[in-house]
This record gives C-alpha cells, structure tokens and sequence, in this order.
C-alpha cells in the first residue's frame, strides 16, 4: 500500500468512526434527549416515566460495555460492532412503531447496548487498525463525533420541528439519517485480519496494577461523575423549553453542548499534560459542578448557554481521561480496569435519571434534581483531590501525564 493511499484509508477509517458515533450515539441515544419535550407534550409519557426510560438506556449500555470489556477475539468485537450499527437503525425505527411503556423500554435498552459499539468496540477496532499499519494511535477525531452527534441530533429535531412533524415522524425522520450513516460506519472500516507480529514496533509496556486505595477512591469518584453526566444529558433539553423566558431555545443549548464536546478530548489531554491526569479531572468535574446547577440559580439565557459550554467541555474529558489512565496502568489490555470503571459509572446512569424524574414530578421542576447532581459531581472532586494527595498511583499517573511534555 502506497504512503497515499494509506492516509486515504487511514482518513476513511478515522471517518468510520465518527459516523458510527453519530449513528450510535447521535441518533440512538441523543435523538431521545430532544426529543422527550415533544413526547411529553403530544403522548401520555411523563416526567418519571421519560426518567425510567432514560434510565434503561444506560442500563443497555453498561451491558454493552461489559461485554465488550470481556470479549478477547478481534474478529468478534467486528461482529459486535455491526450488529449495533443494524441494532441503532431498528431501534430508531421502532420508536416510531408503538406508544406501548415496556415495548419503548426494551428499545431504548437496546439503543443503549447499540451505543456501547460506537463507543468501546469502534474505538478498539480503530486502534487495532492504526497499529496494524504503524500509524499513529490518535482517536480525538473519532470521539469528537459524540459531540458532533449531539448536535446532530438537536439541529435535526429542530429543523423537523419547523416543518411541523409530530413526535412520530420525527422518529421516522431519523430512522432514515440512520440508515445513511450506517453505510459509510460500516463500509469504511475494514475486517480485521491477523496481527503481524512485532506490526506495533514494540512490545506492550508491563501492566501497572493501582494500589486499592486508589481503586476504591477512583471508583467511587467515577460513580459521582456518572452521576452528574446524565442529568443533563437526557433532560437538558426539557429543562431549558420549560423556562418560559427560554421557550425555544432547547434544541439549541443542546446543540451548543454537542459543539462543545467535540474538541474536549483534545483539550483535556492538553490540560493533564501540565497538571496530571488526577488535576485535570478535578479542574474538570469543579467546572461541570458550575454547568450542571447554573440553570437553577438563574433564567438567563446567557447564564445557560455558557451552563451548556461548561457541560459539553467537561463530561467528554472526564471519561477520555479515565480511559487514558487505563491505559497508562494496563497498557496491553485497558479494558481489565475499564470494565470495573464503566460498571461504576453506569450504576449512576442508570440510578440518576430514574430518581430525577420522579422527583421532577413530585416537586414539578428539576431543581432538586440538578442540585443533587451537582453535589455529586462536586463529592468526586473532593474524593479525587484526596487521592492526588495520598496515593502513590495517583502521583506516578500524574508524573507521567507531565512527562508527555517532553517526549512530544
């Protein structure tokens, strides 16, 4: 393969990722999020009942992403990658099909273990590619496509609202997007095939197993983030149309989230590189406190946009720090630390958005509910600001993120 068509391929397969976010993620899991106002206000669903569903969601994709945390074989992380892809579209369509509870849970739940493909499998596979072909193992573009994903899904409500399509139609309007997107996620990114021994360069560095200590903080910390994340995340968008001085402006503050998530990878990293992974987590959690519990303290718009720009460039770093950090201790195998990571912080998805809704309809508002995730948020800062201090995995994880400097 010539130098030019290997960066051609490599562009496709870097592409292929994205796309498959913006199905997986864009469409699959954030089309619901505004999405639900237009439910709530055309169908019987309520406030507790959006909660439960948003709930199963994440449950679908903890389930997701404990498989792919367990599954070894490359070759059965591509089929599993397809399947979501194929999983993404029916579900989609589906929600258009019926207005039955437990028919739309099971979708839902389903669209959640579709968004784990996009979002562990993908990025796997795409790392196994680049490494095949010595190119650089770079994944900022592709998980830039979450937050490009968001907007998606919010200019395409949006602009389907313009044209006055019920709730239903919408869902059928992104089942169409999805199947344009599904072909260029799953065309652009190759079967794998065999590894070529010594194709990395060099052999994986030796695991470096954290203390408990740090396990047990880090965890509980990763827990607090996750529940701060999905608040916003699936009743922003309901939050802001509910404020009659912000009438409207829903789809667009979720937009605005989307715009800024898609280069917080690369931010983040930036960041970790001159105060330590576990500093810029701390920065990173302070800041999204401010985003999450800025919509109750005041209606102006100003105030919730940049709430909305504080949001979107937070939650993204946080869980791509995370992932680095597991593959700083793990380097052969990240998702050995992964696994428990992600049972942690999708316990918290999946406890939040039930509780938050259920308290949305008992009090009519989600004041308490953003106030709780914000306290949250701001626990597992003070737990990993703890932890910095005590741990000596914690330091080593910071020397090296500074260390990065000067090897670049």
């Amino acid at each position: 393969m010539t130098t030019v068509s290997l960066r051609s391929q490599r562009f496709k397969v870097l592409l292929a990722g994205v796309f498959s976010q913006l199905l997986c993620i864009g469409v699959a899991r954030f089309a619901y999020t505004p999405l639900l106002p237009v439910m709530q206000q055309q169908s019987w669903i309520g406030d507790a009942d959006g909660g439960w569903l948003a709930a199963l969601n994440y449950a679908g994709y903890m389930v997701g992403a404990l498989l792919a945390a367990t599954v070894r074989s490359i070759h059965v992380k591509d089929t599993l990658y397809r399947l979501c892809l194929v999983l993404a579209v029916l579900t989609t369509a589906g929600m258009a099909l019926t207005e039955h509870f437990w028919l739309w849970a099971g979708l839902r739940f389903l669209a959640g273990f579709s968004s784990s493909g996009a979002m562990l499998l993908a990025s796997g596979l795409i790392m196994h590619w680049l490494m095949q072909h010595r190119q650089r193992v770079e994944l900022g573009i592709h998980f830039a496509g979450l937050g490009l994903g968001i907007v998606l899904a919010a200019v395409a409500v949006e602009a389907m609202l313009a044209l006055s399509m019920n709730w239903e139609a919408q869902w059928w309007g992104f089942s169409l997007l999805a199947v344009g997107l599904l072909v260029p996620a799953w065309r652009w990114l190759p079967r794998p095939t065999p590894a070529v021994p010594g194709a990395s360069g060099s052999e994986a560095p030796a695991a470096t197993p954290p203390t408990r200590t740090f396990m047990r903080w880090m965890l509980a910390a990763y827990f607090c983030a996750g529940y701060g994340y999905v608040i916003s995340a699936t009743f922003i968008v309901t939050i802001v149309e509910r404020e009659p001085l912000l009438a409207g402006a829903g789809n667009w503050t979720f937009a605005l989230v989307g715009l800024a998530a898609a280069p917080a990878v690369m931010l983040w990293d930036l960041v970790a590189r001159r105060i330590g992974y576990l500093g810029a987590l701390i920065v990173a959690m302070g800041l999204q406190v401010i985003g999450i519990v800025l919509p109750t303290v005041t209606t102006s718009l100003a105030a919730v946009l940049f709430s909305a720009v504080l949001y979107g460039g937070t939650f993204l770093g946080c869980v791509s720090l995370v992932l680095t950090m597991a593959g700083r201790l793990y380097p052969a195998s990240p998702a050995r630390l992964m696994g428990k990571m992600t049972l942690a912080y999708g316990s918290a998805q999946i406890i939040a958005p039930a509780l938050t809704g259920m308290l949305a309809e008992a009090t009519g508002h989600y004041s308490v509910g953003l106030w709780l995730a914000g306290g949250f948020v701001a626990l597992g800062a003070l737990l990993l600001a703890w932890l910095r201090r005590v741990d000596q995995t914690a330091q080593r994880l910071d020397a090296d993120a500074k260390a990065a400097i000067y090897a670049t």
